[in-house]
């Protein structure tokens, strides 16, 4: 079990410093509105930060 968790952390921070990497501070916080949305429950959050990397992922490349 605990293997299990240490791959889970580190997968996490991977495709944390990916998305970063990638989309910037604005799919950090896509990223982190999702992530609390589908923990709290809370659809209108889930939904922000869905819509967010929606719109960094389908904007234009600089």
């Amino acid at each position: 079990m605990p293997v299990l968790t240490f791959v889970s952390a580190v997968s996490a921070v991977v495709f944390d410093q990916y998305v970063q990497s990638r989309y910037g501070i604005t799919g950090i916080v896509g990223l982190l509105f999702l992530t609390i949305g589908i923990k709290a429950k809370s659809p209108t959050c889930s939904s922000i930060g869905a819509v967010v990397l929606a719109l960094v992922v389908t904007g234009p490349a600089l």
